[in-house]
């Protein structure tokens, strides 16, 4: 296996995606991973935002960049509809072509419109599988056809959640991811990568109600919210060296939410 060429200033990369929000987690850990030494590319889809109750951010792109220019961070930022099947080889050959080989995948994206068991579109059930399900795989398998750089670096982290009542078919579809993730643990292990996916539990950027703010604050032993900065320091540790030895791992970093 080769190892290709060290970038600029020798700073491992990282794709985030789902990063189309500055308050979202996906930006928390671009800027933390930033902090850290990486160059950042990071996908974002404004469509889905613009559908969602809180909005589209107009510029958002253009200011997680910047922000993750003060940390000394190269960064591309490039808009992805995960929902085709195309888009993940898609991503990978734009971010080599600009910067380099990825050492680290972080899975942020998703989908996640609230419906049950009763109410649940076939449209949206299979949309909600293309985006957190089949993505993911695409963008796994993307990733690890193409990995060349140092044995033992690579590091796959994906986002998963455990909520189904009344949210069918994005709690299946993480689901469905955690599997994926799980799964490469083991089938990428000869190229040296660890996969863990991470439960942030309820964090609130922007979507929670003030009844839901106030259940989330009462069944937390720790009485606050989740932040991203919260989920952004575990997935910091996972992708440092310090963090190998954790594989193949669900783990819950959630504040003891219950």
């Amino acid at each position: 296996m080769t190892t290709r060429p060290a970038r600029p200033g020798a700073r491992p990369l990282a794709l985030i995606t789902g990063v189309g929000r500055t308050v979202g987690i996906g930006a928390g850990i671009a800027r933390r991973l930033a902090a850290s030494g990486w160059d950042l590319a990071f996908t974002y889809w404004t469509p889905y935002d613009a559908r969602m109750a809180w909005g589209s951010e107009p510029g958002a792109p253009s200011v997680i960049t910047d922000a993750l220019a003060q940390h000394g961070a190269a960064s591309k930022p490039v808009e992805a509809d995960l929902a085709d099947p195309e888009t993940p080889a898609r991503v990978f050959d734009e971010v080599e072509r600009d910067l380099g080989g990825v050492t680290a995948l972080v899975m942020c994206h998703c989908e996640s419109v609230d419906s049950g068991l009763l109410d649940t579109t076939v449209e949206s059930f299979d949309r909600h599988f293309a985006v957190n399900a089949r993505a993911s795989w695409l963008l796994v398998r993307e990733y690890g056809r193409r990995f060349a750089v140092a044995p033992g670096s690579g590091r796959i982290i994906a986002l998963t959640s455990d909520h189904t009542v009344g949210n069918l078919p994005y709690g299946a579809s993480k689901g469905a991811l955690d599997r994926i993730t799980l799964a490469a643990a083991q089938e990428l292990a000869h190229l040296g990568i660890t996969a863990n996916v991470v439960n942030p539990g309820p964090v609130d950027t922007g979507w929670m109600t003030e009844e839901g703010r106030a259940h989330v604050v009462r069944q937390t032993p720790l009485g606050r919210l989740g932040t991203p900065q919260d989920t952004a320091h575990l997935v910091d540790f996972l992708c440092s060296p310090e963090g190998q030895w954790i594989n193949g791992q669900l783990l819950m970093s959630n504040g003891g939410f219950a």
